[in-house]
Formats: structure tokens, sequence, C-alpha cells
């Protein structure tokens, strides 16, 4: 477990079903999971602070082991309601309308594209924005891109859609990314953010 920010927390797993290296992170002074897995250091890592008070999901598919710490903790688990039918065995999981604020003054914001429940975190106190699926870095640690048309339903909409919510985002004030799929940005993610955008069609490239 790595400390990227002041009492921002970042790990990594690999996905049981992919093979593929994801991402999870903790707010400690907020006591906020973002998209949780377990550590290798285990649940016992959180316990001296009191554990988490909540987890916060980029979208349904983010789930992976919110359970157990709601049900070592009593962490609250929150999903954009957008996602709510991926949840019919008894997850306690509650669930937020886009535009809501979130445990922790955790700002969020309706992404889509994906799938209708992707969403974007805003962590104004670190300055940093979560961003589910449609952003990724393809290693780990190469510059920001899509995912593979492969995942997407319909391309070139969904690749217009992210874009159009990414420039909206770059209104906000925030330096870092935290990536679901891929090493955080940290550091002149705002302005990395632009380029992308900016190089896509439809890219915006707000100041």
């Amino acid at each position: 477990m790595d400390e990227i920010l002041p009492g921002v927390h970042h790990w990594t797993t690999i996905h049981a079903r992919w093979g593929i290296e994801i991402s999870s992170y903790y707010l400690a002074a907020e006591r906020v999971l973002i998209d949780p897995r377990v550590p290798e250091e285990g649940l016992e890592w959180f316990a001296p602070s009191g554990g988490p008070v909540a987890a916060l999901l980029t979208n349904r598919h983010h789930y992976r082991d919110s359970g157990l710490f709601a049900e070592r903790f009593g962490a609250r688990v929150l999903c954009s309601r957008l996602g709510a039918q991926e949840f019919t065995h008894g997850e306690p999981v509650e669930f937020f309308t886009p535009g809501e604020d979130l445990p922790g003054g955790v700002a969020s914001f309706e992404v889509g594209g994906i799938c209708p429940d992707e969403t974007a975190l805003l962590c104004r106190a670190h300055g940093a924005l979560a961003v589910a699926d449609g952003l990724v870095r393809m290693p780990s640690d190469g510059p920001l891109g899509f995912v593979p048309d492969q995942l997407m339903f319909d391309p070139p909409r969904t690749r217009a859609r992210l874009v159009e919510a990414y420039s909206a985002l770059l209104a906000e004030d925030f330096d870092t990314l935290l990536l679901a799929h891929g090493r955080p940005v940290v550091g002149g993610a705002r302005e990395a953010l632009r380029e992308f955008v900016a190089s896509h069609p439809g890219g915006a490239a707000p100041s």
C-alpha cells in the first residue's frame, strides 16, 4: 500500500476473472474507500482508526470486497442508483443520484458511456478525481486512454460520450486522477486530462 498524497492510500490487486491489475483507494482522514479490494495487509490494517465508514463505487461492477468492509466495520456502500439492477442478492448497498455529495465531502458526477452508472468522484480535500472504466492506463503506468473497443457496446458513441463528460469535469479543481484500471496520475492530472480530451473528436480544452 502506498500513500500517494497525504492521507490518500493506493493499492493494487489482481482481478480474479480478467487477470489484470486493479486499483483501490482509501481517504484516511475521511475514512472513505473507493472501489475497494482487501489489500495484502488485510482488513486489520484499517482497524486502528476505527475502520472505513463508507465505500464509494465508481460503477456497479466495482463492488469488489465492499461487503467485507461492511461486515467488519459497518461501512456504508454507495453506488449510483443507475446501477441498482446489479444488486439482487441482499448486498448492503445504498444508492445516490449523481450530483449529490457523498461521505467525506466527495462530490459525484454522472459520466455514463461505458455503462449508465459510470460515475466520477471528486475528493475535494485532496484535489483528486476518481474515475471508473472509461479512462484507463494500459499498461498501468502508460498514457491515459480508453478501454479497448471490444469492451464498448458502441465504440464511437461511447468515446464521444466519455469525451463530453471528461471535458465538463475539467471545470473542477483537481491535480490527481485516481484510476480504477492503471496507476494514479499524481500531479498534472487536470492538464493530462485536458490534453487527452482535446486529442479526440469533440474534445474540448477549457482553461
